[in-house]
């Protein structure tokens, strides 16, 4: 039996260690910021950034952590972390994801919250799938479901 999934690409995701910097670098590119996200306890900012016309259609990601994740000074991100995720959208977060666990894929990061989860590609890259129109009520199995693995 075939199931129908609506998908839609989002955005790819870097992390950055000076943020005023890549900003300049992506102007020189011709991208245009198109909308940030700052977050004081989770500390971090994020700047999406696209081409004219391109907004919610090809968007990059960039992910400031302050301080960086290993606490020091700013460096460069080591073992590929500066490429972070794909990222997609989904009409049914639940209904893909057990589709996915079906098929033997590990969920890293359950969808517990009804909006958002992480798996990987045979080559361990993250992708992140976040649910269309806002997050669904939670439930189980997902709601009490851990972390597998990183994400």
């Amino acid at each position: 039996m075939e199931i129908s999934v609506s998908i839609s690409y989002l955005h790819t995701m870097i992390r950055v260690t000076d943020l005023d910097e890549t900003l300049r670098f992506f102007s020189l590119l011709g991208l245009e910021e198109v909308r940030r996200k700052e977050s004081e306890k989770g500390r971090f900012t994020l700047v999406f950034l696209a081409a004219p016309g391109q907004e919610d259609v090809a968007e990059v990601e960039l992910t400031y952590n302050w301080p960086p994740e290993d606490g020091s000074a700013p460096e460069t991100y080591t073992g590929g972390r500066n490429f972070g995720h794909l990222a997609y959208a989904v009409d049914d977060i639940y209904g893909v994801c057990q589709r996915l666990m079906d098929a033997g894929v590990t969920i890293n990061r359950p969808p517990r919250d009804g909006h958002m989860a992480f798996i990987r590609t045979p080559d361990n890259i993250s992708i992140e799938l976040l649910q269309k129109g806002g997050a669904r009520e939670p439930r189980e199995p997902w709601a009490s479901m851990e972390n597998t693995g990183v994400w």
